[in-house]
């Protein structure tokens, strides 16, 4: 559960023992093809018909069928099947042969040197029967699409899902994403910022342990101002789980809050080995770092809105960075502050200095520390020192730390660099990244920081 200041902590045993009684007389089980595995009878059925399967396989299976959104590394597996035993992986082999001559050779695919993906299909897992995970599917898609109408659009469905199931921890946390994506879209003075913090309250209280509830929980930590709390969050369950991505892929982004860069790329490099087809915000430490060429080469297989054409202008190519703001603005409407970014970029860049200085004066970011990094960046451009220095500042108040390599070598910083605050600035800068990875090298020895160093 989080409690008043917003922090995981102990559960009632009432959620847990509600929970259950809940998701055993509602749907306990996952479902696929024509399957059902019920995680608390430790049964699978196959077309109403239990199949036997031994203990190791049905374990195996059941953490494949919970993942079934992502690839699970040979590694994870083992380190789930035999946690204090080491084993070779023709253990592994031998259970995932067996596997597939119960669920089908094709129900389970092998990814050559990384591990296997449950391929087919899941239509309702534990606590939602199939109309409530039909809607949860859909708003899962829609909140996806991160445009304000399909964020609405996903809130009323999981809203729906809840009021079926109030167990259902899955759609909880879901709704927290929502609710706070929809906080960046249409400002702070929506009420969904309570929201999210509500519903992330009751995901941690029904399932503390639920992969997804603390990677959608971190953004909302590192918007509110407690990106060390989230650093000591994820350490504490990488200790607990090494192979999780999903703890990994946060970690890209909370460390890069902390100003480790060099460690947010380690981490990002990690979960790419354990998990190859993750998509992190690696591509944002990049451009952090100042290497826009590496920025382009990572920011693919993605939903491209600005980043990209930020990289172009910074290498000069101010044509292809107006081309692409152009066609994306005019292809598909793009709500709140990550709108009025592009907007600002594209007249910043045509000259229009003016059009964009009363774009950016028109929104008050409060939620978007790296964003006002990035309108910091405009302002510099346009000799507005005093405003770029403004919204640095402004950053740092929510605990966004300023890396060196950015304040230092930011071609769009220049102005800022001749500030008569910019000393003060970067000593401030270089000691809370100083605080933060003496703080991160108490990690778990197997991800320390200097294991983590390129």
């Amino acid at each position: 559960m989080i409690n008043v200041d917003g922090v995981p902590g102990k559960v009632p045993s009432v959620a847990h023992k509600n929970s259950n009684e809940n998701q055993m007389t509602a749907d306990a089980g996952y479902r696929f093809k024509d399957f059902e595995l019920r995680p608390e009878q430790r049964l699978l059925k196959k077309a109403g018909v239990p199949v036997a399967l031994p203990p190791k396989s049905f374990d195996a299976l059941l953490y494949l069928v919970s993942k079934s959104e992502r690839l699970v590394s040979k590694q994870e597996l083992i380190d789930t099947l035999w946690p204090s035993t080491f084993v070779g992986d023709a253990n592994l082999t031998n259970i995932i042969v067996n596997l597939r001559k119960v669920v089908g050779r094709d129900a389970i695919q092998t990814v050559s040197k990384y591990g296997y993906r449950l391929t087919s299909p899941v239509t309702g897992e534990p606590g939602a029967i199939g109309t409530i995970y039909e809607k949860f599917a859909r708003a899962k898609d829609l909140t996806a699409q991160r445009s304000l109408d399909s964020m609405e659009q996903a809130r009323g469905l999981l809203w729906i899902c809840i009021a079926e199931n109030p167990w259902f921890a899955p759609a909880w946390a879901w709704l927290g994403r929502c609710c706070w994506l929809l906080v960046k879209f249409k400002g702070p003075t929506s009420m969904d910022s309570d929201l999210a913090a509500v519903a992330f309250q009751r995901a941690f209280a029904l399932d503390p342990d639920l992969a997804i509830s603390h990677q959608f929980y971190t953004p909302f930590e590192l918007d509110t101002g407690r990106a060390r709390a989230a650093m000591a969050r994820l350490r504490q369950r990488l200790a607990q789980n090494q192979s999780e991505p999903e703890t990994l892929t946060s970690l890209v982004q909370v460390l890069r809050f902390c100003g480790l860069l060099d460690e947010s790329l380690a981490a990002g490099k990690r979960a790419s080995e354990l998990d190859p087809t993750t998509v992190t915000s690696v591509p944002h430490t990049h451009f952090f770092r100042c290497d826009y060429r590496a920025t382009l080469e990572t920011y693919g297989g993605r939903a491209c809105y600005y980043l990209d054409a930020a990289a172009w202008a910074a290498l000069g190519d101010v044509k292809r960075a107006q081309v692409l703001l152009s066609e994306r603005l005019k292809r598909v409407p793009v709500s709140g502050f990550i709108g009025t970014l592009m907007a600002s970029l594209q007249a910043l860049l045509a000259g229009r200095c003016a059009t964009a200085v009363e774009l950016m004066d028109a929104i008050t970011p409060i939620h978007e520390p790296e964003g006002l990094i990035l309108l910091s960046r405009h302002y510099s451009q346009m000799g507005m020192a005093d405003k770029a220095m403004s919204m640095i500042e402004q950053a740092g108040a929510q605990a966004f730390v300023s890396s060196e390599e950015m304040l230092t070598c930011d071609p769009a910083l220049a102005a800022v660099r001749k500030h008569k605050r910019y000393p003060a600035l970067l000593e401030t800068a270089r000691v809370r990244t100083e605080e933060a990875r003496e703080e991160w090298r108490h990690s778990p020895s197997v991800f320390r920081t200097a294991q983590l160093r390129r």
